[in-house]
This record gives C-alpha cells, sequence and structure tokens, in this order.
C-alpha cells in the first residue's frame, strides 16, 4: 500500500493512501480551500499510535496540489469528482473527513453517495452569512485587491494562536490564485441567499433521512441558537468542541481528532474516547456527547 513515498492519482485527484483494506471503513481525508494534503501529517500521524493500519485515502481537492482544475467548483460538482476518485480507489462506504470548504463536500458528497459516516471540522453548515459577506465584497473579490479578502479570512482564524508547527501548517505560503477562490465561490457569489440555504438544508435532510451518522467538530463553542439549528435540521449530529482551536481543530488538537476518527471502528466511540481523551479536550468533548 502507498503511503505517500509514491503519489497516486484517482479521477484527476492526487491522492496518498495509507495502510490496508480490512473490516474497518476507510477514512477519506479532504482539506481546506487553499490547502493540501499536507495538512493532514499530524492527524496521520496520531491515527497510526491509535488506530494502526486504518485504511487511508488522502486527496487532494481539484486546482490544489497536483490535482487538475474542474469546469466548476460548486460542492455537489466537486463531492461527484470525490466519489469518482473513491470508486477508482476500490473503497467503498468510506467516512468520510472534511476541513473547512472540506467538511462542505464532505456534506453534499453524504447526501447524494454511499457513507458509512461524515466527520465535518469546523464548517458551519449555515452558510447564507458567509455567502452575504462574499456577495457584498464581489467588486474587490473581481478586482486586483482581492488579497485583502482573503487575508481578512485568514486574520479571524486565530493561526497566531496555534502551537508552532500547527502555525506553519496553517499559514498558506502564498496568497491563493484569484482564479482558484473565484472559482469555489462562484456558486456562493451568484446564487440568492435564501436559496442557497435551501440547497444546503436539503442535502442535510437526505442525510438525516439515511440516518447516516454525523460529527461536528467546532474549534470554539457554537453559539446556542445554532446548536438548536443544527439539532433541528440534522437530529442525529454529535456536537464536540476542542476549545483553543480556531479554525484548526485538526491541528491543535491531532491526537484528540485521531481518536475520534478511531472511534468509528467501534459500537460505542464516545465511551472509549473517555478514556483515551486527553483531559484538557475531554473536559469539552464529555458535555457534546451527553447532551
Amino acid at each position: 500500500m502507498n503511503t505517500g513515498a509514491a503519489p497516486l492519482t484517482y479521477a484527476g485527484l492526487h491522492a496518498e493512501r495509507h495502510g490496508e483494506a480490512d473490516g474497518r471503513p476507510p477514512l477519506v481525508l479532504l482539506h481546506g480551500l487553499s490547502y493540501d494534503h499536507r495538512q493532514w501529517g499530524p492527524v496521520l500521524h496520531e491515527l497510526e499510535i491509535c488506530d494502526p493500519g486504518r485504511s487511508v485515502l488522502v486527496l487532494n481537492l481539484p486546482g490544489h496540489g497536483e490535482s487538475s482544475l474542474l469546469d466548476r467548483h460548486g460542492h455537489d460538482d466537486v463531492a461527484a469528482v470525490v466519489y469518482q476518485a473513491v470508486s477508482e480507489a476500490g473503497l467503498a462506504t468510506p467516512v468520510v473527513v472534511g476541513y473547512s470548504l472540506g467538511g462542505a463536500v464532505a456534506t453534499a458528497y453524504a447526501a447524494t453517495y454511499p457513507t458509512h459516516s461524515v466527520v465535518n471540522i469546523d464548517q458551519p453548515l449555515r452558510i447564507a452569512g458567509f455567502a452575504e459577506m462574499l456577495q457584498r465584497n464581489e467588486h474587490v473579490l473581481r478586482s486586483p485587491q482581492y488579497a485583502t479578502i482573503w487575508g481578512s479570512l485568514l486574520g479571524r482564524m486565530g493561526i497566531d494562536t496555534l502551537p508552532p508547527q500547527a502555525r506553519a501548517l496553517a499559514r498558506p505560503a502564498a496568497v491563493p490564485p484569484q482564479e482558484l477562490l473565484l472559482s469555489y465561490w462562484e456558486e456562493l457569489l451568484t446564487t440568492p441567499l435564501s436559496e442557497l440555504q435551501d440547497r444546503h438544508t436539503s442535502r442535510l435532510a437526505r442525510i438525516a433521512s439515511q440516518g447516516t451518522p454525523y460529527h461536528y467538530l467546532a474549534g470554539g463553542e457554537p453559539d446556542p441558537e445554532y446548536r438548536t439549528w443544527l439539532r433541528i435540521a440534522l437530529p442525529q449530529v454529535e456536537i464536540s468542541v476542542l476549545d483553543g482551536s480556531g479554525h484548526f481543530p485538526h491541528l491543535a488538537h491531532p491526537g484528540a481528532v485521531a481518536r475520534i476518527l478511531a472511534s468509528y471502528t467501534r459500537q460505542n466511540g464516545a465511551k472509549w474516547l473517555q478514556g483515551n481523551m486527553p483531559r484538557v479536550a475531554w473536559s469539552r468533548l464529555a458535555g457534546s456527547y451527553g447532551d
């Protein structure tokens, strides 16, 4: 099995494979906008400790790393090519794990394709507010000054609060190409806000009707009203909080995230986690599993 030394390509997406197929559901890891597979390095290291040999497919999303661009980069468009890659890799019914944009893609994937479960790392599921901000600043995003919007977003992600090694992975080496940002945000820029949210809510309704397990992992305490909305939209959702993570729980607490992923091989993940989670993290997670 490939372990990252010899990259693979599935459906035009650069990929790395780890572990071997066995009785455990495979993991598919999807990074965020402007990042690539390297962001999963700390989690993969911890996963090999707590869940050795787990089958993992790490993908670079379209237009990132060595992966080819698509004509369109809406959530459903990207989910479709991820499904093609998963199929070409010979994997069935994976645990789809997405960080930020990857969490939105993982949600779209689970609404349409066979999915064991979803782990969404810090991607809010009410997107109208973010889309409204983009639409309000569309003239800047389409101008040579587009990087000011990107810089403002980065400044609110809590990068400077991370440990040094995590900070290096969280801070992009350069401003993403304007073409890439506009392509991924085109759906948000051009679709009426009510239609956008209805589209996203319908995805959640399909996931809810299928009973697909869904774990929302936040870097800070969600607003109580958002918690209530999410539990109504997705009754089976588990909400966990890893405080002090900013927008990067997987970098601030890679061991805790790895143990959450490992729990999907066990019938009672929460009980197993309680005995193995670092105390600083479990103190927040226990309430999320129990409420």
